[in-house]
């Protein structure tokens, strides 16, 4: 299938070494017809890293989606009952965010679109990136994996000998998890070996 006519809401939250990865795959979905609507955190907007400094991270992001970012509570609230998406992303989603948005909180534009997309029922798509998925946001991750109209990028143990707890999700795999959770479905398998290839670092 291709995206033609469906609005996506793509959500980043802090993750910085992994926005470089993004922005392609936004292209990619604008090029198969979708309209992208970014929802970033304030981790994001205002945070400089080793990986890049935020107003970098924010132009590139803006150009890649060719629409302006949305970077307040207010304005992300909308694209529930009026502004509905057909389908809500977050990639990267943090460990912080994760353990947020399984406790139902809403602190940040991104949560708040996830919940606005939830409450119509349209399916949110989760790409993990957290090196405490397997300790105590382990719980979290449970009770995201178990919850309706909630799906996962397939993800696998970036480096398990090292970061045993950590999980990444396989990016290669966003743009057909999309297509899945779209129909309703989780794509599979969900639990992918380690690769160097294919789980981010």
């Amino acid at each position: 299938m291709t995206f033609k006519n469906k609005r996506i809401g793509f959500g980043l939250t802090g993750s910085h070494h992994t926005l470089p990865h993004i922005f392609p795959i936004i292209e990619e979905l604008i090029e198969q017809g979708a309209e992208v609507i970014p929802f970033i955190t304030e981790m994001v907007q205002y945070t400089d890293t080793k990986h890049g400094k935020a107003a970098d991270n924010v132009k590139k992001l803006e150009k890649a989606a060719n629409h302006p970012i949305i970077t307040t509570i207010p304005d992300a609230e909308p694209y529930g009952p009026d502004k509905p998406l057909d389908v809500m992303v977050i990639a990267p989603l943090t460990g912080n965010s994760m353990s947020k948005l399984a406790n139902a909180h809403t602190d940040n534009p991104v949560l708040m679109a996830a919940k606005s997309t939830l409450r119509n029922e349209h399916p949110l798509l989760l790409a993990l990136t957290t090196n405490d998925a397997l300790g105590l946001n382990a719980k979290n991750l449970a009770v995201l994996l178990n919850a309706k109209h909630i799906y996962f990028v397939p993800f696998g143990q970036d480096n398990p000998h090292q970061k045993p707890s950590s999980l990444s999700a396989n990016l290669d795999q966003l743009i057909p998890a999309a297509e899945a959770a779209l129909k309703g479905k989780q794509i599979q398998p969900i639990i992918v070996p380690y690769s160097t290839k294919n789980v981010l670092k």
